[in-house]
């Protein structure tokens, strides 16, 4: 176990590397061209932590002071990914996660119900949060592992499934995302997409970064539309007139230097792909490899960057109108990218689509991270999470809201009977997945008029 935590210390941006380097051997890369993969993909990495990390340095301020200015009062304080991540890790199943999820996802490999490797183990705390929340309302522990271990099922065939729109949209070869906050999310968008198609007029608006920049000119450039999107979140926030411009600045260095830095980490990443392409092809003909990443490499997209600022002050006015929401959101506001950056390709970029889309979505959200605010609390307190002054229930707008929390907790409170029929129900998708033809987007019908 020490072992395991001394490498989730370490962090993706020098565990990651390591992988790389070894899994390039194993696949028959030649050492020097193993290790400079790995190496390149750690800077990638560690350009996108600095990049991620601009982005909420300066949306964080930004929601709080939207907060303060219309005087939003709710009970339950959304505390952000990172202390939910430190919950889900220092509980007793977070413990376990790592060593749970990566035998079931070596198990699963072997058998062939999965193409997909997930060497993102920071993320494996996404399993140990649902599996602490069972042990917590189930009062046993076993429950909460074997929780675990079915979310890691479900997290993989999701990353196989979504896997072609991924590598179509965002041009990852040999890439998936079995992110336990973005990849849920692809479950509710592509249901949303059909019924958007089946409404006249809604249909035919074409909102994607390339028809917007054509329709407005420079005005609808990325990096101008950050600028644009920086003055009204500043505005709202009620800053004064310089730290307005300098947040305009900032989000439209966000929007031009994310894509460049995920085209760093491809560039150490696609050798690696290529090779255990060739690697399955000769030794598993018919077969498909994935490596498994963080969804932190499709948030730099300019339709996930667009949607996700826009949403930043609806979801503000969201928790304020709906009834019976008692969640502020807070320390995720800056993460609702990582909420619609999968949904994306389903809506070929499209910024209209995603964000009528986001606010369904984290609509329902705020009332599932309402209804798991009592037990989240629990498990923080026990482990000795030190509470915001004046905070007495907290939650998260990342993973307390996701539809898969729902499922699982409720799967969990019906037992071993309950977890089986959702495991069930994965290897099953797993099963037709692995019968369907690979590396095609499925077809989902997406706008092709524009607008009038």
């Amino acid at each position: 176990m020490g072992v395991i935590q001394y490498l989730v210390n370490l962090g993706a941006a020098v565990v990651l590397p390591v992988i790389i380097f070894l899994l390039g051997l194993i696949l028959g890369q030649k050492p020097g061209r193993a290790f400079r993969s790995g190496v390149i993909v750690g800077i990638g990495f560690v350009g996108i932590g600095l990049v991620i990390g601009l982005l909420v340095g300066q949306l964080g301020p930004a929601a709080t002071a939207m907060v303060q200015h219309f005087g939003v009062h709710l009970t339950v304080i959304d505390v952000g990914w990172p202390s939910t991540a430190a919950i889900a890790f220092g509980s007793k199943v977070g413990a376990l996660a790592i060593p749970i999820g990566l035998a079931v996802n070596i198990v699963m490999l072997l058998v062939g119900l999965t193409k997909t490797l997930d060497v993102d183990l920071w993320n494996y705390w996404h399993i140990a949060f649902t599996g602490a929340l069972v042990s917590i309302v189930t009062g046993s522990y076993t429950l909460g592992l074997l929780t675990a271990g079915v979310h890691m099922v479900i997290l993989l065939v999701l990353a196989d499934w979504t896997a072609p729109w991924v590598q179509d949209y965002y041009k990852f070869p040999g890439i998936s995302l079995p992110h336990g906050t973005s990849a849920p999310y692809c479950l509710i968008a592509v249901p949303l997409n059909k019924l958007f198609e089946a409404i006249p007029g809604f249909r035919d608006v074409q909102a994607d970064p390339e028809a917007i920049q054509k329709r407005f000119g420079v005005f609808g450039d990325t990096v101008i539309l950050g600028v644009i999107l920086g003055l009204i979140i500043g505005f709202l926030a009620g800053f004064s007139f310089d730290r307005v411009l300098q947040l305009a600045i900032n989000l439209a260095a966000v929007m031009l230097l994310l894509p460049r830095m995920v085209a760093v980490l491809m560039e150490g990443l696609i050798p690696v792909s290529e090779a255990a392409s060739e690697f399955v092809r000769r030794r598993f003909p018919g077969r498909d490899f994935y490596i498994g990443l963080d969804s932190a490499i499709a948030v730099g997209a300019p339709a996930a960057v667009a949607s996700s600022l826009i949403l930043v002050p609806l979801t503000l006015g969201l928790a304020l109108i709906l009834p019976g929401n008692r969640v502020l959101p807070f320390g995720d506001l800056a993460t609702i990218p990582f909420i619609v950056c999968m949904m994306v390709p389903i809506f070929r970029g499209n910024v209209f689509r995603t964000v009528i889309a986001g606010l369904i979505i984290i609509g329902v959200g705020l009332y599932i991270s309402t209804w798991i605010s009592p037990v989240f609390t629990v498990a923080a307190q026990q482990v000795g999470f030190k509470f915001p002054v004046g905070t007495t229930a907290i939650s998260s707008l990342v993973d307390g809201s996701s539809p898969m929390t729902w499922v699982l907790v409720t799967a969990g409170r019906m037992g071993y009977l309950g977890l089986a029929l959702v495991l069930v129900l994965a290897l099953l998708a797993a099963w037709r997945l692995r019968a369907k033809p690979t590396g095609v987007a499925p077809v989902v019908p997406g706008p092709t008029v524009p607008a009038a």
